[in-house]
């Protein structure tokens, strides 16, 4: 006899969608943007990943802002740290 699990279909619905992009900030000074994270793990995301890429950094109206352009390494830390890694979107054009 199977039993009827609704739990797969709402893991697969509850993945959220990462965005990653860079942009220019004051002074013409390159940025990273991360939204979409979980809301309730965001300063130690922020953290984490500062710590990892060796920069500085700000959370800031539920984004994660690194100083410096770390697109070409985002996606391997975000899967490292436990997202999917097809839920992570980078976007390698400056916004």
């Amino acid at each position: 006899m199977k039993e009827i699990c609704a739990c797969d279909i709402l893991e697969k619905e509850d993945v959220r969608k990462i965005r990653v992009y860079a942009t220019k900030k004051r002074f013409k000074k390159l940025v990273t943007v991360l939204e979409g994270l979980d809301a309730e793990r965001l300063d130690e995301c922020a953290k984490e990943l500062k710590h990892k890429l060796a920069c500085g950094g700000t959370v800031k109206d539920g984004l994660v802002i690194l100083q410096g352009n770390h697109l070409t390494k985002m996606k391997a830390l975000l899967v490292s740290m436990g997202y999917p890694a097809e839920s992570v979107f980078i976007s390698m054009g400056l916004e």
